[in-house]
């Protein structure tokens, strides 16, 4: 698939002049009315996000997350035409198992951060050795560094394609895949596409496995709350949705000019899609909510990742049953919750976990949660990668 095999080491240093830039354009914003007696339901409340934006510029520090980013192993392989960006960490444990963990949008690998050293170093966190992970957390192209694709075409299919071939670069012959979001969608598609090399799958998203209106149990719990988060999807949320995967390049526009336009449209999806109160502050650090904004906005990967969403769409339900172990994780404010029935249709499900807080963001909400359904869900699989590999 690749031209060039090459691994090469990668640092993040944003010049200054970005950092300059992105201070004129926050001091320069033009404010929209605030009108009284709008909430959320409107929008992103201007007294919000008025508030964030001047955290935002006079005291969100980027050089000391940019230090937390480069604190871990970073890379960049040419896969497919594009310099693909990776955190890769092995553990210091020989049997570790190998674990891929994939982002979606409006993520980024900023959601692994903290998790990377309890899966690859359990005994220096309190942990089991015997659970330890390589760990390898791809940036998806076109969402953050190194920056924009260049072309249409990607899709979650091709970027499963890139994944498989990283992993194999990699020297891993046998390994495990979590994600989130899209993140779930393309670990999914790696069935499909590496599937002798994939030892079980670890997802907090089954795309299709909501119940339907005509369909459905109301009388089930489950059901009933997999048809009320579906009600307010289409009801309420999905107007982002609706823009990126049908005029994704109109949109990229303001979102690439304005970083208060890029800054409302990521913290509303983290207000609507996290289990928060009042705002998403509640939820997510502010500092690690403005990160995740800051890799969009300095790679400008606004329009790049909206593409991804017309050129995915279609590629999110129609698949073949997948045989591969399956563990499922339920966060009960995910803007779309499965049913365990529905998922078993077509996916090998071994272990199905609904858990009582948490969301969409789920390593940046709750990764306590996170990481012990990862260690449990995959505890059996790392001897089955070992028997495999003998």
């Amino acid at each position: 698939m690749s031209a060039d095999p090459e691994i090469r080491p990668y640092r993040i240093e944003i010049p200054q002049a970005d950092l300059d830039d992105l201070a004129a354009r926050l001091d320069a914003t033009r404010w929209p009315e605030d009108p009284v007696g709008a909430d959320w339901s409107y929008g992103i409340p201007v007294g919000y996000l008025r508030d964030l934006a001047g955290y935002w510029r006079h005291e969100y520090d980027w050089r000391a997350e940019e230090a937390k980013l480069n604190s871990v192993p970073q890379f960049l392989t040419e896969i497919d035409g594009f310099d693909v960006h990776f955190i890769h960490v092995r553990s210091p444990e020989p049997e570790a198992l190998p674990l891929v963990l994939t982002h979606g949008w409006p993520g980024s690998i900023v959601e692994f951060l903290d998790l990377i050293g309890p899966l690859t170093d359990p005994r220096a966190h309190g942990g089991d050795p015997t659970e330890a992970f390589h760990v390898v957390v791809p940036t998806i192209p076109g969402f953050g560094f190194p920056g924009p694709t260049a072309t249409v075409g990607w899709s979650v299919p091709r970027v499963a394609a890139v994944w498989a071939e990283l992993m194999h670069r990699l020297g891993y012959a046998r390994y495990a895949a979590h994600g989130g979001d899209y993140g779930s969608a393309i670990s999914r598609w790696l069935v499909l596409i590496d599937q002798e090399h994939l030892v079980a799958l670890h997802l907090t998203a089954v795309f299709s496995a909501s119940a339907r209106p005509k369909s459905a149990d109301p009388t089930d719990p489950e059901q009933l709350r997999s048809l009320e988060a579906g009600a307010r999807y289409r009801n309420e949320l999905r107007g982002y949705s609706m823009l990126q995967s049908t005029r994704p390049q109109s949109i990229a526009y303001g979102l690439t000019d304005s970083p208060v336009g890029q800054l409302a449209w990521i913290a509303e999806r983290f207000k609507d899609w996290t289990d928060s109160t009042d705002t998403p502050d509640d939820a997510v650090d502010r500092d690690e909510l403005l990160t995740n904004v800051m890799i969009y906005w300095l790679n400008r990967t606004a329009g790049s990742s909206a593409r991804f969403y017309k050129e995915s769409w279609t590629t999110l339900r129609a698949l073949e049953y997948s045989p591969v172990p399956t563990a499922v994780a339920v966060f009960p404010r995910d803007i779309a919750l499965p049913v365990r029935a529905l998922a078993e249709q077509s996916h090998n499900i071994v272990r199905w976990t609904s858990y009582d807080r948490g969301g969409h963001f789920a390593g940046l909400e709750v990764p306590d949660l996170l990481l012990k359904d990862l260690r449990e869900s995959l505890r059996d699989f790392r001897r089955h990668a070992a028997e495999d590999d003998a």
